[in-house]
C-alpha cells in the first residue's frame, strides 16, 4: 500500500486524486490519499510520498506558511518532512517553485533557479507535446502561466523538456514539473511517483487513463 498526502491548499487537486487513482489502479497497488491541510495534518500522518499542485505560489506561501505569520503551518511542516524523510514528491507548476524556492529558512528541496510567470500572463498559456527522458517517451504539457527554470545545479537531471529547455527537473526522489500534468489523460508521471514510493521499477510507462 502506497500513502500520499495531497497539499489541499490551491491547484487542481480533484484532477491530480483521480490521476493517482488510475496510477494505483495500473500498478495494481492499494492506495491512500491523505488531504494535508494543516501543520498537525503532516505531522499526525507520515506519508510514502507527496503532490504539491499548482496554484499560485504567493498565495500558497501565505495560507500554507509559518502559524506564527497567520498560515497553517503546513508547507514549513512539509518541508521540513521532506527533509528528514526520504519521501517521494511531486511539485506541478506552482508546486515546483515551492520545491525549487521554499522560503523557509532551509535549503531548496531540489537545487534549481526557477522564474514565475516566465511565459506571460493566463492568456499566453498553451500545450505542448514534449519530451520526457523519465518516462522514455513523450507527454502532452499543459503550461498555465508556467514558470521556467534559469539555471539546475550539478546532480539535478532533466525530466521532461520542450523544444530542448527543460521543463521538469528531478533530484533523487523529488520531481518538479513546469506543467500541469494533472490536466491530461495522461498519468505517466504520478505512476512514476508511486512507483518510487513503492521502491519498486516503474516498469513501461502508461499512456491513457483507465478512469
Amino acid at each position: 500500500m502506497v500513502e500520499v498526502g495531497l497539499c489541499m491548499i490551491q491547484g487542481a487537486r480533484h484532477a491530480h486524486i483521480r490521476a493517482l487513482d488510475n496510477a494505483a489502479k495500473h500498478l495494481n497497488s492499494p492506495l491512500v490519499i491523505h488531504e494535508l491541510r494543516t501543520r498537525e495534518d503532516v505531522v499526525k500522518t507520515p506519508c510514502d510520498a507527496y503532490v504539491l499542485p499548482g496554484g499560485e505560489s504567493t498565495v500558497m506561501r501565505l495560507t500554507g506558511g509559518a502559524e506564527d505569520k497567520g498560515g497553517s503551518g503546513l508547507l514549513p511542516a512539509l518541508f521540513e518532512q521532506l527533509r528528514h524523510t526520504g519521501a517521494a514528491v511531486l511539485g506541478t507548476c506552482a508546486g515546483a517553485i515551492l520545491l525549487c524556492d521554499p522560503q523557509d529558512g532551509g535549503e531548496p528541496l531540489i537545487p534549481a533557479r526557477i522564474g514565475r510567470n516566465a511565459y506571460g500572463r493566463q492568456v499566453d498559456s498553451f500545450q505542448s507535446l514534449i519530451e520526457s527522458p523519465l518516462l522514455s517517451r513523450s507527454f502532452p504539457g499543459v503550461f498555465i502561466r508556467a514558470p521556467r527554470f534559469e539555471s539546475i545545479s550539478t546532480g539535478v537531471e532533466v525530466a521532461a523538456s520542450n523544444g530542448g529547455e527543460p521543463v521538469g527537473v528531478i533530484s533523487g526522489r523529488r520531481l518538479a514539473l513546469t506543467f500541469h500534468p494533472e490536466l491530461t489523460e495522461d498519468f505517466g508521471f504520478h505512476a512514476w511517483l508511486l512507483s518510487i514510493a513503492m521502491d519498486s521499477p516503474p516498469g513501461p510507462s502508461p499512456v491513457k487513463s483507465e478512469a
